[in-house]
């Protein structure tokens, strides 16, 4: 069974992640079939990229993704974008919806002084 989970890279202490389709039985840092994303928790907000075609080609196809991984999704509303999937809506809509939200989301927090 394939899961969607994250996979962590950077020094002690400075943990950024993965995200990654793996095989269940592969350890944590091992083997995985595809990069599908990356999450900096180290920023403010959170650094979130995710490649949104490969991730429903990959759920299409019966990938579970893991609840931390799930809790990214959420967070990025591609739950939301999943559910749309299913129910017949583009792909393409679905995608360039996802990038306008990942811009929208890395765009500078400003405070007024």
């Amino acid at each position: 069974m394939v899961r969607i989970r994250l996979r962590r890279i950077g020094l002690k202490g400075q943990p950024t992640y993965r995200l990654v389709a793996a095989d269940k039985e592969a350890p944590r840092d091992g083997r995985f079939l595809e990069i599908l994303g990356v999450y900096n928790p180290r920023t403010n907000p959170a650094t979130i990229h995710l490649k949104e075609d490969r991730i429903y080609h990959w759920m299409k196809n019966g990938a579970l993704p893991t609840e931390s991984v799930a809790q990214i999704f959420k967070s990025a509303g591609l739950t939301e974008r999943w559910d749309r999937f299913k129910k017949g809506e583009a792909i393409e809509v679905l995608v360039k919806e996802g990038a306008e939200a990942e811009i929208k989301r890395a765009a500078p927090v400003r405070t007024s002084k």
